[in-house]
């Protein structure tokens, strides 16, 4: 079952999260955005729900507010919605997963070459990744820090941002909104409130 409104009128069984594992998550993309986020692959959750970001308590879609990238606070039935703003969304690996965790430093490896590809194709000013050791490992950099980054894919900026997870304890709600933020500024982009 996948559901595209703004709020979901169910929310997924145990056995709908077990079979997610075997899901994937549709692109929010287009070609010339002004950045490309970049998760490092699908919860369970999302993965069942067929959107972005959607497990309620994520804290991705109140920190894209509070940095002022969305004029209100969406929500992963929202996640369309970003290629309104010049937005858009993706992950490093495409196959689902309960944690990142649970991923192995070739899918990682493998999935940076994919999005590679990918933002050949699409060439966005920017893309975002999320998750520091994912893109340590991805990318081959083991020394990367938050921020941009020194190489780049082509024309597209490489920006380093925390994993919002409620899970990332190190990054409280404000410091991820100022970090998220500093993007969005180097962006040029307007605050969006």
């Amino acid at each position: 079952m996948r559901y595209t409104g703004a709020v979901p009128p169910w929310r997924p069984t145990k056995d709908q999260l077990a079979a997610a594992s075997t899901r994937t998550l549709r692109d929010v993309i287009a070609p010339g955005l002004d950045i490309l986020f970049c998760g490092i692959n699908p919860g369970l959750y999302s993965a069942a729900v067929g959107h972005h970001f959607a497990r309620p308590g994520n804290r991705f879609w109140p920190t894209m507010y509070a940095a002022g990238f969305t004029p209100r606070l969406f929500t992963g039935f929202d996640d369309r919605t970003l290629l309104e703003l010049g937005l858009g969304l993706t992950n490093i690996v495409a196959r689902a997963s309960a944690s990142a965790d649970e991923l192995t430093p070739e899918e990682l490896r493998a999935g940076a070459r994919v999005l590679r590809r990918k933002v050949a194709r699409h060439r966005p000013r920017f893309l975002a990744i999320v998750g520091f050791s994912a893109y340590r490992v991805a990318f081959e950099q083991r020394a990367a820090v938050v921020g941009p980054q020194p190489t780049a894919l082509g024309a597209t900026a490489i920006w380093l941002l925390p994993n919002p997870s409620g899970l990332n304890a190190h990054y409280l709600p404000p410091a991820l909104a100022r970090l998220f933020g500093e993007l969005r500024v180097a962006a040029g982009l307007p605050h969006a409130r």
